[in-house]
């Protein structure tokens, strides 16, 4: 298995979709970005892809309503789900979110590692679990990833990631720490990335 860090040398949007039956045909092996709004996705996968393409996103915080497609290096897919869990999002839109999250995970045979996003000033919920219990069922290898790791203190920040891995109960070296800010944790996830694509 490889142990260095993927480069990501090209990265292109593909489309937008809502349903199974708009899903890409591609045959790369997929890896899926999930949180809730507001969470730091779209920023996560900025740093990640760097400046070799622009990130599809809406400006306001839970108004994407769709998966959005990532064609990497001719030879992979990134996967951004919508943000969940906006209070301001009408009704109809905010309830769609989640049925749209589950239908992807349960159909989506291309999908190697999902990455849950938790913004470390916060408790993950019911819908963090819900998303978890969904991927643990299919057998889908799940990373999960502290956002805006810059927002709190050294000790502040081993307090929140004690705490998340006992309500998520998994190990805290399982858990991977970012700050979009300050670029921390990038090396990490493109490794697993690597490695995960070449199986």
């Amino acid at each position: 298995m490889n142990d260095k860090n993927l480069y990501i040398h090209t990265a292109v949007f593909h489309k937008s979709a809502t349903k199974p039956d708009q899903y890409p045909k591609y045959p790369y092996p997929e890896f899926a970005f999930f949180g809730r709004s507001n969470v730091g996705k779209s920023s996560l996968l900025s740093m990640l892809i760097s400046s070799k393409a622009e990130v599809k996103t809406s400006a306001r915080p839970g108004h994407t309503q769709t998966i959005n497609f990532f064609v990497i290096n001719e030879s992979l897919s990134f996967a951004d789900l919508p943000g969940f869990g906006y209070a301001k999002a009408p009704g109809a839109i905010k309830d769609s979110f989640l049925p749209m999250i589950r239908s992807y995970i349960e159909v989506r045979e291309t999908l190697r590692v999902a990455f849950l996003l938790i913004d470390i000033r916060r408790t993950p919920g019911e819908e963090e679990q819900e998303i978890l219990a969904a991927l643990s069922k299919r057998g889908i290898s799940t990373a999960v990833v502290v956002t805006k790791a810059d927002k709190l203190s050294n000790n502040q920040l081993k307090q929140r990631i004690r705490g998340i891995a006992e309500e998520l109960q998994i190990n805290e070296a399982d858990i991977f720490v970012s700050s979009s800010l300050k670029k921390s944790g990038r090396a990490d996830l493109l490794k697993l990335i690597g490695q995960f694509s070449e199986r």
